[in-house]
């Protein structure tokens, strides 16, 4: 293993320490089988000789598969808890809008099911709700994804009928998510591991009122999942919430600036100020 990093890192500027052992070896493991190599060692000396598997290996660790509203239950305590009681406080407090970040945001699902359901709460209450979503990837070629907007019929198997029928165009065999509601997603190239910055750039000072993180911390070592739970701990508004992956709860709930929002949801709001820890 760490001659397999040493490799990555030294020979092909890649580095790959950061991630979680078990998850790195299941990594090799697949590789092995996909090249028919059947050591460590010999594998590692194939990576020193050939850029496009080193490439290829690179590739396969990235963190890219979402879906459309992945987790009923999240999902639902979203749709008819925190998205209202955000509006009306929005509201009451005169704010301008509703702001979102879609972290590690693969093609956009995440993001834009969080457009529908604010979308979908302004057309209910009759006004305007104001809101503001930023979706993030290290992934180029997610990110091009994520802004066309483009998913086949296998994808939308969590979506209703009724926001089929309204966020989305048949394309031929595709189906496309709507202008009105494309634009109002940004999305934009950011690594979570930049420890330069607090939020992405393209949120300007970030202080959201929800950030998703779902189904990533786990694929890192502890020491790096704890910078990326502090870097989304200090973009959130107080009182802002932070919906993670069911198998990151136990996680996420060690930190002492977070609190559950209800049990077993992998829901957590920020109760403490930016700096107070």
């Amino acid at each position: 293993m760490d001659e397999i990093i040493r490799v990555m890192g030294r020979t092909h500027g890649r580095d790959i320490s950061h991630y979680d052992p078990l998850f790195l070896v299941k990594s090799i493991e697949k590789r092995f089988a996909a090249t028919g190599i059947k050591s460590a060692a010999a594998y590692s000396s194939f990576l020193e000789q050939n850029s496009a598997e080193a490439e290829v290996f690179f590739d396969s660790l990235r963190i890219t598969y979402s879906e459309f509203f992945r987790n009923p239950l999240t999902f639902a305590l979203l749709e008819q808890l925190i998205l209202p009681g955000l509006a009306e406080e929005k509201k009451k407090a005169g704010r301008p809008e509703i702001r979102v970040w879609s972290a590690g945001c693969a093609a956009g699902q995440e993001a834009y099911s969080i457009a529908m359901l604010l979308d979908e709460l302004a057309d209910d209450r009759g006004n305007a709700v104001a809101f503001r979503i930023f979706g993030t990837t290290r992934s180029a070629v997610e990110l091009a994804s994520a802004r066309q907007g483009v998913y086949d019929s296998a994808a939308l198997r969590n979506v209703r009928l009724k926001h089929i029928h309204k966020y989305f165009h048949l394309k031929g065999e595709s189906y496309r998510i709507i202008d009105g509601l494309r634009d109002r997603v940004d999305f934009s190239l950011y690594d979570l591991l930049d420890e330069c910055s607090v939020c992405p750039p393209a949120s300007i000072y970030g202080d959201f009122d929800l950030v998703i993180c779902s189904n990533l911390l786990f694929y890192y070592r502890p020491d790096i999942r704890q910078l990326i739970l502090e870097k989304v701990y200090r973009a959130l508004t107080l009182g802002g919430y932070l919906s993670t992956g069911e198998a990151e709860r136990e996680i996420v709930a060690k930190h002492e600036g977070l609190r559950a929002v209800v049990s077993p949801s992998a829901v957590f709001q920020k109760t403490r100020g930016r700096w107070d820890l």
